[in-house]
């Protein structure tokens, strides 16, 4: 597992997250952001948090975990702070 994906990006109030098989979608007070990526990571929402994982046992999987992971995070900045 990814060091950066093994911390989930925590939604907070007046933020919601939208989880598809080809992508992410995060709104906020300041707008909505999409981000689209691979099936080699998985994407978890659990309450109001998010978490990731490589969906196959690849170096490339590993990598986009912890991708996805910081571009979900600055999502989130992005739609609240801006």
């Amino acid at each position: 597992m990814s060091r950066i994906a093994k911390y989930p990006v925590l939604l907070p109030q007046g933020v919601e997250a939208t989880v598809s098989p080809e992508g992410l979608s995060i709104r906020g007070p300041l707008g909505t952001l999409t981000q689209k990526f691979d099936g080699s990571v998985k994407v978890l929402k659990e309450g109001n948090q998010l978490s990731f994982a490589a969906a196959d046992v690849t170096d490339h999987a590993n990598a986009m975990s912890g991708t996805i992971r910081a571009l979900a995070a600055n999502m989130v900045v992005g739609v609240t702070k801006g």
